[in-house]
């Protein structure tokens, strides 16, 4: 399945999509700017670029903790963005309520990991006709979140995508299984690898989210390789200073490094004849041991 993201295409064949921006609206100038920067390094290197920047999180670890600058005041932002430098754009919603005002502005809604079931929202979503991403639930198995990819497409809209962002077993940290991008992709749809949300240890510090950024690139390669079409990816000038999910953002800096080698690694995997191993137990006549 190929999924369409205003003039841009995800799927089977089509260049790496790169997914990247501040985890939050934290100003205007955070957002124009590095949109700017991004959208700089995805005409050098050639890659399409969708940016992404949420306008509220409302998943947060504490009461206290950071959230944004709400639907309207957010989406107003996002859109002179778009106006300006012209590239597309993702954000979270979180209530249905969200979907038409967001469906204005934004090409891709974004499913929140923890609402990848909510049919309401999910369905809400898809009816704007925008591409929708959903994000693989941390409790999900790869292919129970099917259910909610068709959720989309029985709505009438075939642009869908699943994002995988890791497992959780508790104890503040996730677990990425690669198995689960060819699972998913054999059901036909194209999957989209969280390399940032990958490496967050959930409630780890405390009252707010930590984070090992140093394994974003381990784990962007492993998931390229797997044969993810898409890589999603938080990104801010500066992360020691970021107001939301700031220990696992990579910084703007060192971004252009980490595509380049990621988009060497996609070449090489797409220019590798795909090989499946039969199943256990569906390998013709069995070995007698004497």
């Amino acid at each position: 399945m190929t999924v369409n993201i205003g003039q841009l295409k995800l799927g089977p064949g089509e260049p790496l999509l790169i997914i990247a921006g501040p985890c939050v609206i934290e100003s205007w100038e955070l957002i124009y700017n590095t949109a700017s920067a991004l959208k700089g390094i995805s005409r050098e290197l050639g890659f399409p670029f969708v940016f992404k920047s949420s306008f509220d999180k409302a998943n947060r670890t504490s009461f206290e903790s950071f959230r944004g600058p709400g639907l309207w005041k957010g989406l107003e932002m996002l859109g002179e963005v778009k106006r300006k430098l012209g590239v597309p754009l993702l954000s979270d919603i979180h209530e249905e309520s969200q979907c038409e005002a967001a469906g204005q502005i934004l090409d891709v809604l974004q499913i929140p990991a923890f609402l990848c079931r909510q049919t309401d929202l999910v369905v809400a979503a898809a009816r704007t006709g925008k591409a929708v991403n959903i994000k693989k639930g941390q409790f999900v198995a790869p292919n129970d979140i099917l259910h909610s990819v068709r959720k989309v497409t029985e709505s009438g809209n075939p642009n869908v995508c699943v994002t995988e962002r890791g497992t959780t077993f508790g104890y503040n940290n996730l677990v990425v299984d690669f198995r689960s991008i060819p699972m998913i992709q054999s059901q036909g749809v194209p999957v989209i690898f969280d390399a940032t949300h990958s490496v967050q240890l959930p409630g780890g510090g405390g009252t707010v989210s930590g984070g090992q950024r140093q394994y974003v690139p381990t784990l962007a390669k492993a998931a390229v390789a797997a044969g993810c079409q898409g890589l999603f990816m938080e990104v801010h000038p500066n992360p020691d200073v970021a107001l939301s999910d700031g220990p696992n953002q990579v910084p703007l800096a060192q971004v252009k490094d980490l595509i380049a080698q990621l988009l060497r690694v996609y070449q090489v995997s797409q220019s590798l004849p795909e090989l499946f191993l039969p199943e256990h137990g569906r390998c013709g006549q069995a070995a007698v041991i004497n």
